[in-house]
């Protein structure tokens, strides 16, 4: 095993440098952690199942960067020196350099539950372990670790560039150093941190859950049009996007599974998935990552907005 650095403050300027980060999955989430975790000078491995999903995850990140170069949000030179402190592995067997893993597996509790526990003896024993849940309970998530207290949510959001919030949530054994040292991760991203309680879909999934399902009621009653209603949010409320093209970038079948979480967690009708959600996951019309869901995206255009 490689030997862990004493946690630095977030105000320490070697704090960025001194520690490794391992991703978990090389998905549209964890690319784009991996890109946010390099830029702020952390070195960074994308792992997942095999070298094409793992190659796949380093373009990604490399199409979020070059966005946020585009976009006058990061220096090319910069972008340039985040890309060379990623590289990518297969399998788990190098995690035991990194003093932060993060999952970012799909929103499937049984899922996180067998990479955990591979992933906690391939891990040394006082990593952080993050796992970057929406609306699954981290309780149960490591309710079968042996330590579950390093356990801590790191919920970041997509686009993970763009988007300056992260949500913590410690789960009920999570130890309070460990959730310092969540804290301090994220303010080192240039991250502004708000913490939950551990309860399903926490503030912010419960909120937005309520919030899109609501629209697909809407349109499937024949309320109004996709459109008008996605208008009616952006301008009526001043949200920087509409209901159903934020469902597209989320992914409609993660939005049917948050749901379902809800419902299962509180059973209230709120949170009873819109039948039109499910059509489409049953279509296979998924929003960006497929190319259509409540809109049609051209070829290429999966990523952030």
């Amino acid at each position: 095993m490689t030997d862990i650095e004493p946690v630095l403050s977030e105000s320490d300027p070697r704090a960025s440098i001194a520690q490794r980060v391992f991703v978990v999955g090389a998905g549209i989430m964890g690319s784009g952690i991996a890109a946010q975790c390099a830029l702020a000078g952390y070195p960074v491995t994308l792992e997942d199942v095999n070298e094409e999903l793992s190659r796949r995850g380093i373009a990604n990140a490399t199409r979020a960067l070059d966005h946020a170069v585009q976009r006058g949000k990061v220096a090319a030179s910069d972008r340039d020196a985040a890309l060379a402190r990623i590289d990518f592995a297969i399998g788990l067997r190098r995690a035991d350099s990194a003093q932060i893993v993060i999952e970012a597996a799909p929103e499937d509790l049984a899922l996180k539950r067998r990479i955990f526990a591979e992933l906690e003896p391939a891990t040394h024993p006082t990593a952080l372990l993050a796992t970057n849940t929406s609306s699954l309970p981290i309780t149960a998530i490591g309710q079968d670790l042996k330590d579950p207290g390093r356990l801590v949510g790191v919920h970041f959001f997509n686009p993970v560039l763009q988007m300056p919030l992260v949500e913590l949530i410690p789960g009920h054994t999570t130890r309070p150093e460990y959730l310092e040292r969540a804290r301090s991760f994220a303010v080192n991203l240039g991250k502004t941190v708000v913490t939950s309680r551990d309860t399903p879909g926490f503030v912010t999934t419960r909120a937005l859950a309520v919030l899109v399902n609501e629209a697909a009621w809407m349109l499937y009653e024949g309320v109004a049009t996709k459109e008008d209603i996605d208008t009616s949010y952006k301008l009526g409320f001043h949200h920087p996007m509409g209901p159903f093209e934020l469902v597209d970038l989320v992914g409609i079948d993660t939005t049917v599974s948050i749901l379902d979480v809800l419902w299962d967690g509180f059973r209230d009708s709120r949170y009873r998935a819109c039948p039109l959600l499910r059509t489409l996951v049953a279509a296979k019309k998924l929003g960006r990552k497929t190319g259509e869901g409540f809109y049609v995206y051209p070829t290429g255009k999966t990523g952030g907005p």
